[in-house]
């Protein structure tokens, strides 16, 4: 891309390949920018997590999981059993540092995951449905790996949100039944950067 990555040019992404490249480049410097900018997601997804899946043995997956961010969040509010999967090996060896994950794997999440039907009991999908990055279809996928009456969380920038594809995608899911008690909650995403965002959380049916 030429450019070196940062948030910046992380909302400029066209491709698979192109993300996994921009990903791994960035896995170095990517905790130090997002402290920097007081992203406030993780924290935000883990408390929402504990509202639609309280028992805090419960097996849960951190989709995106990046450096580990949003493991050290989901382990803080007390989570025991948490794994990550990310589409980024760069990323991945980031968070295998941290040593926060009971398994991490490789996945790309606009694809099938290799993951069994009701495999977890929650799911938290921080800061991965962006602009070239996840698309709102892959929230079935996620549906899929959730046990039913598990829980579901997904945090979001509110300039992809307003683009409206993953508040349609969770509007028909929670029509046809497949989820309950969906909540969309406003409020910090990166304060250092002027971007609120979102919050949504789902009991899966």
């Amino acid at each position: 891309m030429g450019d070196t990555p940062s948030l910046s040019n992380s909302y400029n992404l066209r491709s698979d390949a192109e993300t996994q490249a921009h990903y791994d480049a960035w896995a170095e410097t990517y905790d130090e920018e997002l402290a920097d900018n007081s992203y406030a997601q993780p924290s935000r997804c883990a408390d929402a997590l504990l509202l639609v899946q309280p028992d805090l043995s419960a097996r849960v997956l951190d989709v995106g999981c990046g450096t580990g961010l949003s493991g050290l969040a989901l382990r803080d509010v007390g989570y025991r059993s948490v794994e990550g999967c990310d589409y980024s090996p760069g990323m991945l060896a980031k968070a295998a540092e941290v040593g926060l994950y009971d398994r991490l794997f490789e996945a790309n999440l606009n694809e099938t995951l290799d993951v069994a039907d009701d495999t977890y009991a929650g799911v938290a999908a921080v800061g991965v449905f962006s602009f070239g990055h996840i698309q709102a279809d892959a929230i079935n996928e996620l549906c899929r790996i959730v046990a039913p009456g598990g829980g579901l969380v997904i945090g979001l920038n509110e300039l992809f949100y307003n683009e409206g594809t993953v508040k349609n995608r969770l509007d028909e899911l929670e029509a046809a039944g497949t989820l309950l008690s969906v909540v969309h909650e406003h409020g910090d995403h990166l304060p250092g950067r002027d971007l609120a965002g979102w919050v949504i959380r789902a009991v899966v049916n």
